[in-house]
């Protein structure tokens, strides 16, 4: 088993050992290097943030337990999983969610009818961390992009990816024992737009000789006068 994988699935006794009432959601590598391997900029990253916090403090403020309400934010697209009572009180989960601060946009996936059980929650805990091993496992999944939420059984996709990511992370997912159903909630980019993130090499000035330089490492010069400029120092 890779080392990626085997760090993520250590998630999941972690997980059950914490709260698991909490949504169940895998993005990018832990620390800042999900920051750095993220197609958000931090400025949005620290919004989203700020989104699900407030989100689920106005969730508690106004139907306090008596709803089981799950907010993911993803480049200020929020989505809301879980379920509620009626559907009078899932359009007013919606329209609450969709008036917090930098919200664009909210994509209800509520159910409708009894909360699930604490040993259903901490099923999907198990199914997300299987769900974003396999993506580290798939070489042509770059998966510190994508969010994964998971409830009753059904993945919920998040992002910032081309269509062709998309896709191929869909079917990663769709493969992963115990999915039920794989929804997909990105934003989609261009190939374009996804070749221009991409960090730029430096350019070559072929205008200048390349200099050639010893067994030693130390550069060649026929020229009887001290060289000039950069001192090659040979490693030792």
């Amino acid at each position: 088993m890779h080392n990626s994988t085997a760090k993520y699935l250590a998630v999941i006794a972690m997980a059950l050992a914490l709260n698991a009432c909490a949504p169940v959601m895998m993005g990018g590598v832990f620390g800042t290097a999900m920051i750095a391997s993220d197609r958000r900029t931090t400025g949005i990253q620290v919004e989203d943030e700020g989104i699900s916090q407030r989100s689920a403090s106005a969730i508690k403020q106004n139907f306090g337990e008596k709803e089981h309400v799950n907010v993911a934010s993803y480049n200020r697209q929020v989505l809301i999983t879980g379920e509620v009572s009626n559907d009078r009180v899932r359009a007013q989960v919606e329209q609450l969610i969709g008036k917090i601060e930098n919200v664009r946009l909210v994509v209800n996936e509520l159910g409708i009818g009894p909360a699930t059980s604490l040993s259903e929650r901490s099923a999907d805990v198990v199914l997300a961390a299987k769900v974003k091993a396999a993506m580290i496992d798939t070489e042509d999944v770059f998966a510190s992009v994508h969010k994964i939420v998971v409830e009753r059984g059904t993945v919920y996709l998040m992002g910032r990816v081309t269509q062709r990511e998309g896709n191929r992370a869909s079917e990663v997912a769709r493969g992963v024992s115990g999915v039920k159903r794989v929804v997909r909630v990105y934003e989609y980019m261009s190939e374009e737009e996804l070749n221009a993130m991409q960090p730029k090499k430096a350019p070559v000035d072929e205008s200048k000789p390349v200099p050639v330089t010893s067994g030693s490492g130390a550069p060649i010069n026929n020229n009887t006068a001290p060289a000039t400029g950069a001192v090659v120092t040979p490693v030792k």
